[in-house]
């Protein structure tokens, strides 16, 4: 799917995140430590290799709705940009922090001039939040900021499974009236 949201290249994609590269940054699903983990905070760690971890360690702890940005080291792209979801049904208020991580992300990729960004669905998977809800505030989040100019070009969503891509879609067209 792509989506052209005012000078915003909107995509959704089935697929690996540590395998984006034609994107200048990929977003981790970070943990608050930024330490490798499971999901995707393990694979982005993975396969960046033990510097991530060194050059995230001074940037750790991070806050739920933060972000912070490191080099990329072994995968295919210049950065990475960690952001910390928040864990449903416990870190409030859940929404708003969920739509500044994607704020944030867009943020530190403008300051680095970017391009483009792949993005995973934050908070849907190890925390808990329901998958729907957190691919509807996505949508809503990166339309607003194409709308408002606040956005690289391109940004793709990078989804575990068709489903899951074909809910993103469904939503974006909601959202943005595709």
């Amino acid at each position: 799917m792509q989506t052209r949201i005012e000078k915003l290249l909107l995509e959704a994609t089935q697929g690996d995140i540590t395998r984006q590269q034609d994107m200048d940054a990929v977003v981790n699903a970070a943990n608050a430590q930024l330490l490798p983990g499971g999901g995707v905070a393990g694979a982005i760690h993975r396969a960046a290799g033990p510097e991530l971890a060194e050059a995230c360690a001074p940037l750790a702890p991070i806050s739920p709705g933060e972000a912070v940005i490191t080099p990329a080291f072994n995968l295919p792209n210049r950065y990475v940009i960690h952001c910390l979801g928040p864990v449903y049904g416990q870190d409030r208020p859940e929404a708003q922090l969920l739509a500044q991580c994607y704020r944030r992300a867009m943020v530190l990729a403008t300051e680095k001039g970017l391009e483009s960004v792949a993005f995973p669905a934050i908070s849907a998977g190890a925390f808990g939040y329901p998958l729907e809800a957190a691919l509807r505030i996505a949508a809503e989040t990166l339309t607003t900021l194409g709308r408002s100019g606040e956005s690289v070009p391109r940004v793709r969503m990078v989804l575990f499974d068709e489903s899951t891509r074909a809910v993103f879609e469904r939503l974006v067209r909601e959202v943005a009236g595709a």
